[in-house]
């Protein structure tokens, strides 16, 4: 085996295999990756620093989202500026993928429909994560010179917190510090590290998604891989070389595919209505119950769950702080909220979407079956033929916002690593679309790993500076709630 290859597959069995299980009785265990070891507890803290801010926020949470965007909240696609919506679109299109689809299939057919169940805890824990990340990228975003508007993220507050920490050994005063620390172009080695982090995990979706596109057009169409990929990158080209395009274009695809989808399994659910009742009772049962435990399966059904839920919401990698980071809002905490949101979204509705339109099919018809041809088969009982079709379109729109995302997420990270020019950002532009190219025409496996490295990393980076920075977070989130208390006066 080539060595590189051999170190990429060791990093990535690090990172999300299991690092260690715990028995559990009736001979079931739970294996726990590295991941899950940073994630989970560090959205426990966050979910108690902010006083479980998902559920006791949750209707300041829809206000943000359905208030009128005017003002410093208002989008200017003159100047670049991106309104907290627009933010939120950007990320949902980057959260909202293949995961969403085959990704939770996958879960329900190894962990049971009790996967679901603890799918939608990683949620509410995520949000926590979420939020806080989001509010410390608006709290440390910069001005951005080349598109307008701002740019920010993980590798900006982390340069900021070594920065003034230094500097705080020996300044006389808050003021000097805040003096002393605006971006003067000397990098951070963690800020480095994580920035070439997030654009080779980005760059190894690239691949993934040209795969994931050709693919479903294959079995869904017939159309030669070829033919497929070669309009997918001519049309991505198109959106991303031009300006300002990629945040007008995903405006209009993410509340499209996000909205019919959602429909879709309404319907689906409206249908098959009286189904309704067994099925959340195999997603509790399943999720606690005894057989589970004394069949071994225990630990199946909640890692699945925690699992997909964790790689969906990509909360804690600091890939959605990139988007939260452009928005000019009038308090950093909406953006947050719009993050936390976010986690909602995908999570809870889009990711849900995806389990009820298995659950509610035959189980006899999907036995035996896994991935694209599980999900297919279960479409095609709800709407035939049109079924089958109707999620390779899906997952065509998916996976494309999926790229345009990705591609806006890398803006800030290829400021930080180059500095604010133009050829930089063409050239991880085009290093973008070859790699979309290349994956629709041929699968790789270690590009694929190579992607699951970039984001195990990032996380990592991303977890180490937000624990200390949490408390702007929370400081931020008390000055806002004193605005609300304020409000809500007579």
């Amino acid at each position: 085996m080539n060595p590189i290859v051999a170190i990429i597959e060791g990093m990535t069995k690090f990172l999300w295999g299991d690092l260690l299980r715990i028995p559990l009785p009736g001979g079931s265990s739970i294996g726990l990756s590295l991941m899950v070891l940073l994630l989970i507890p560090a959205g426990i803290f966050y979910t108690i620093r902010t006083r479980i801010l998902p559920l006791r926020l949750f209707p300041e949470m829809i206000s943000v989202l359905l208030e009128k965007q005017e003002g410093r909240d208002a989008a200017d696609p003159t100047s670049g500026r991106l309104s907290g919506m627009q933010a939120l679109i950007v990320s949902t299109a980057t959260r909202v993928g293949m995961g969403n689809l085959v990704g939770v299939v996958a879960a329900i057919s190894a962990g049971g429909a009790g996967a679901v169940f603890w799918m939608w805890v990683t949620a509410i824990i995520g949000a926590s994560t979420a939020f806080v990340e989001a509010t410390l990228a608006q709290l440390y975003k910069k001005k951005d010179p080349l598109y307008g508007g701002y740019w920010g993220g993980p590798a900006y507050y982390i340069h900021d917190f070594f920065l003034k920490r230094r500097i705080r050994e020996g300044a006389r005063s808050e003021a000097e510090i805040e003096a002393q620390t605006e971006f003067r172009g000397k990098r951070n080695l963690v800020s480095i590290l994580f920035a070439i982090s997030a654009l080779i995990c980005w760059g190894g979706i690239s691949q993934v998604i040209g795969n994931s596109v050709s693919s479903a057009f294959e079995n869904a169409f017939q159309i030669s891989p070829l033919y497929s990929t070669v309009v997918l990158v001519a049309i991505a080209a198109v959106i991303v070389l031009r300006k300002h395009a990629t945040a007008k274009v995903l405006d209009l695809i993410v509340p499209f595919m996000a909205g019919i989808y959602f429909a879709m399994t309404v319907f689906v659910i409206v249908r098959n209505i009286g189904l309704l009742p067994s099925v959340f009772g195999r997603i509790f049962s399943e999720a606690f119950g005894f057989r589970q435990i004394v069949a071994g399966g225990f630990g199946a059904v909640l890692m699945n769950g925690v699992k997909r839920g964790l790689f969906s919401n990509e909360a804690g990698s600091g890939s959605a702080p990139c988007a939260a980071a452009a928005a000019d809002a009038n308090h950093p905490v909406k953006m947050g909220l719009f993050q936390a949101a976010g986690v909602f979204i995908d999570t809870l509705v889009i990711c849900s979407c995806t389990a009820f339109l298995m659950l509610l099919a035959p189980q006899n018809k999907l036995a035996n079956l896994s991935g694209m041809d599980l999900l297919q088969t279960a479409m095609q009982y709800h709407f035939g033929r049109f079924g089958v079709f109707f999620i390779a379109l899906v997952l065509w729109l998916f996976s494309f916002s999926t790229f345009l995302g990705i591609l806006f997420y890398a803006h800030s990270n290829i400021a930080y690593l180059f500095g604010a020019n133009w050829g930089s950002q063409f050239g991880y532009k085009i290093f973008a679309l070859v790699m979309l190219f290349v994956g629709g025409l041929a699968q790789y496996s270690v590009v694929w790993d190579l992607g699951d490295v970039g984001i195990g990393l990032m996380t990592i980076f991303n977890l180490i500076v937000m624990y200390p920075l949490s408390k702007d977070a929370i400081t931020a989130l008390k000055d806002y709630e004193r605005g609300m208390k304020r409000r809500r006066r007579p």
